[in-house]
């Protein structure tokens, strides 16, 4: 087993989920007020967990949710977003270009801003209504949000339930995952670490799963060519690239659109014979009561990829923080 820090790993989730009592009153004052809409804003690995956030909000509520993506809404704009919107954001760094652009815009229009800035001296920090500082765990941090403004719409009746089995169970939960996916991670790097390209499936959560792993970890930290699809629209165009050698992989989870991806799975087994299904169904989740386990299965398969990243870069001998142009040219 390629050992990992499984106690760094669980305190970082306990410690997200810490934030919980600081989330409530942030969304609760913004609720008392009065709101118009919840505008996750992102862009690439962000805008996939905005995709998350928002998928999830649709599939329990009525609270308006939508998806902006930063340098579409800085070009294009939403004549949507004015002084009754709340815009949440999340930026590692709180430098990134196209995410300050549209924070200064949504401002300018009279937005309130919810930030997640792991840096808090950073520029984004500062210029937010409400910033939150804590490192990684970012799609625990807008489900949180998420949940919240649901609760006090009154559609999220577990809501306090739903925690209390988050903060008890959760972290070692992912753990466990972790550990139980070593031998399958290392298979999969070896069996994967030469792809000429490699196409991931995902529906619900899991498109934003995909879409991030695609592009954010293969693409941009293993350096290896991807594409990303969502499971409703495998069967009107890509699968006629598919053959007996095309590598597949299906993420598949346990939201409302799981029969999505379930679809591609059952189908691919006729054309492909190098196809991979991951479902989130047959982890355990020690803890975490079955009706719940929609609302993490994304967490689920981050914590079962994060074993392939760990194969991959030793198996190519490629550390995944290098970088060959990303915030080394000028773009």
């Amino acid at each position: 087993m390629l050992k990992f820090d499984e106690q760094k790993q669980i305190e970082s989730v306990a410690g997200a989920l810490a934030l919980r009592g600081k989330v409530e009153k942030i969304v609760d004052s913004i609720c008392e007020k009065g709101y118009d809409g919840v505008y996750y804003i992102g862009i690439g690995g962000t805008y996939a967990s905005a995709l998350q956030a928002v998928n999830h909000i649709k599939s329990m509520s009525s609270v308006p949710a939508f998806v902006e993506n930063a340098a579409v809404y800085t070009t294009t704009g939403n004549r949507r977003i004015g002084e009754k919107s709340v815009v949440v954001i999340s930026s590692v760094t709180g430098c990134t270009e196209e995410m300050v652009e549209a924070v200064k815009k949504a401002k300018e229009h009279g937005a309130c801003v919810i930030g997640f800035v792991d840096v808090k001296t950073a520029e984004l920090a500062k210029m937010v209504d409400y910033e939150v500082a804590y490192p990684a765990n970012e799609q625990l941090k807008f489900f949180m949000v998420a949940d919240r403004f649901m609760k006090n719409n009154g559609d999220f009746s577990d809501y306090d339930r739903y925690y209390a089995e988050m903060e008890r169970y959760l972290p070692q939960a992912l753990a466990d995952v972790e550990k139980e996916s070593d031998e399958f991670g290392r298979n999969f790097a070896e069996a994967h670490k030469d792809d000429a390209i490699h196409y991931f499936v995902g529906a619900g959560a899991q498109y934003g799963a995909t879409y991030s792993y695609a592009m954010c970890y293969w693409e941009e930290q293993h350096w290896i060519r991807t594409k990303s699809i969502h499971a409703a629209e495998f069967f009107h165009g890509m699968l006629e690239i598919v053959d007996r050698d095309t590598p597949v992989t299906v993420f598949v989870g346990e939201d409302a659109e799981r029969p999505l991806a379930e679809r591609v799975a059952n189908f691919l087994p006729r054309i492909c014979g190098n196809y991979t299904v991951i479902d989130t169904k047959k982890f355990q989740l020690t803890g975490i009561s079955p009706e719940f386990r929609g609302y993490i299965s994304h967490l689920v398969m981050h914590a079962v990829t994060q074993r392939i990243d760990a194969y991959l870069e030793l198996i190519n001998r490629h550390p995944m923080e290098i970088r060959r142009y990303y915030r080394r040219l000028d773009y």
